[in-house]
């Protein structure tokens, strides 16, 4: 019965944005073709008085999405940072779905943090104000600390939040499952594991717990960055549908006017946003994976503070070394070693050309180069870079999938404040002390380090293990003895030696 449902869903959700009158500005802002235009209509309008009335005080397009629900929110929330890829209009509609959405009752709100921690409000809190902010999963309250007069923040779930998530989420399996049925050339974007990948990242903002655990992460890694502050949770005051940090005071990041008036440079902000993220990144391997203006404020002192942690994204060294390489390449327009790189990591099917792919990053890259960003069309960009990945048969990383997100949510909100930044430029301070601190020879000698921690953890076991092996080859066996290989221990452990030892001398000579 799960299809029928999730079938009658998607067309209320066209119906949806025609009752709200969104779906012209949806089309236009995707520049959709008069085939694809005619086809929406055709078939959400029959169903026009079905679809969701939604808030009338809100625009068109941010009213459906808000009637839709929690899952359709979070996809607006990135639109939001794209003017140049969804237009300035519908980039401000939508801006609304990051921290103004309409509150629930703060009566409800004190009944689900007494039922948390079992103690009246009065008890904890010397005052606890109406809703400041109000997103698609939770709501945030300003309030005074009973005990020692700071003051804080208070984040509380929505009502029936998880319900409404899996709702959606179970609509989204359907389409990524039609999708892939009856489309073979979408089978390698993996839209089935791309909708897992959102599931897994999403539900894991639905336990604050896990989230006091990210800030405080968030909050070590981050502790020497310069310009930069994070609210500190406070545990005894967190649970599972409440968390309690530190105030985070200063202007909205959405409010460029304001900033401007407090004296701050937008300019060197909207650099300092891009090289935060790709240090975060590349650094430390955790950065923010909802980087939007609702979480980002500018401190009286000038410093970017982030908060909301729901999203954080986590990538391996060897990922690291690769999104590195690949953006120095870019930087340096080094096309032919950035397409090496996707080649060597496995991004691109072996039997491609990597000259051919090498002459379309070329491409995607110099467009960029000594233009100024303002007439750089994003969406054209975007475009041709989808064209590139399916001509090469490039399928999706699932666990790129957050990285890739944020960066693009990052730069949104960098150009907001700097309309003329030049990302590249924005990004080779960071990319280049990654590289120079991870890719040449202090790197090397710690990957020795690494390997030789390794050998000497197991190296008490090796004797036995190559007795063993050698008794087993000794005994008169049927197979003959090419058949029976040497334990693949014994070999990791003669090939690890081998290596150490060779770079060992390699770096004394």
């Amino acid at each position: 019965m799960r299809g029928p449902i999730n079938i009658w869903r998607l067309i209320r959700t066209g119906a949806t944005f025609i009752r709200s009158r969104a779906m012209h500005t949806v089309l236009e802002a995707m520049d959709a073709p008069p085939r694809l235009r005619a086809a929406a209509y055709a078939i959400s309008a029959p169903f026009a008085w079905l679809g969701y009335k939604g808030d009338p005080n809100l625009p068109p397009v941010t009213r459906a999405i808000t009637a839709l629900g929690p899952a359709y929110i979070k996809f607006g929330q990135i639109l939001s940072t794209r003017a140049d890829v969804v237009g300035p209009e519908m980039a401000a509609q939508l801006r609304v779905l990051q921290d103004r959405l309409p509150p629930f009752s703060t009566a409800l709100a004190k009944r689900t943090i007494e039922e948390e921690f079992e103690r009246p409000i009065s008890e904890m809190f010397a005052e606890f104000s109406e809703p400041v902010a109000a997103a698609s999963i939770a709501q945030v309250h300003q309030a005074t600390l009973l005990r020692n007069g700071e003051k804080v923040a208070v984040k509380v779930l929505r009502p029936g939040i998880e319900k409404a998530f899996r709702r959606d989420l179970d609509a989204f399996h359907f389409v990524a499952k039609f999708i892939e049925r009856f489309s073979r050339a979408s089978r390698r974007l993996r839209p089935t594991d791309v909708v897992k990948h959102f599931e897994r990242t999403v539900m894991g903002e639905l336990d604050l717990r896990m989230e006091a655990a990210r800030a405080s992460q968030f909050t070590a890694n981050t502790a020497g960055d310069a310009g930069f502050s994070v609210p500190k949770p406070i545990w005894d005051m967190s649970s599972r549908r409440v968390m309690v940090l530190d105030w985070a005071e200063g202007v909205p990041m959405g409010d460029p006017e304001a900033i401007k008036a407090a004296g701050h440079d937008l300019v060197g902000l909207s650099e300092r946003i891009l090289q935060l993220f790709l240090s975060h990144a590349l650094r430390d391997g955790y950065f923010h994976g909802d980087m939007h203006q609702g979480n980002l404020k500018v401190a009286p002192n000038g410093d970017i503070v982030a908060y909301d942690f729901g999203i954080m994204g986590q990538i391996d060294e060897y990922t690291r070394r690769v999104y590195a390489e690949i953006l120095i390449g870019f930087i340096q327009r080094d096309y032919r070693r950035v397409a090496e790189v996707h080649f060597e990591a496995g991004y691109v099917p072996a039997d491609r050309d990597v000259n051919e792919f090498a002459l379309a990053l070329r491409a995607v890259g110099e467009p960029i180069f000594g233009m100024d960003a303002s007439h750089i069309s994003m969406a054209r960009l975007l475009a041709y870079l989808f064209e590139v990945t399916e001509r090469f048969g490039m399928p999706t990383r699932t666990e790129l999938i957050l990285l890739q997100r944020s960066m693009v949510v990052a730069e949104g909100v960098a150009r907001s404040l700097n309309p003329s930044l030049n990302m590249w430029q924005a990004a080779k301070p960071a990319v280049e002390t990654y590289i120079r601190e991870n890719l040449g020879p202090k790197a090397a000698l710690q990957d020795v380090q690494r390997a030789a921690k390794v050998i000497t953890r197991y190296s008490s076991r090796f004797p036995d293990m190559l007795k063993a092996s050698i008794e087993r080859h000794s005994e008169p066996q049927d197979a003959a003895p090419a058949d029976k290989p040497l334990h693949p221990a014994i070999w990791a452990g003669i090939v690890a030696a081998v290596f150490v030892g060779g770079v060992a001398i390699g770096l004394i000579t």
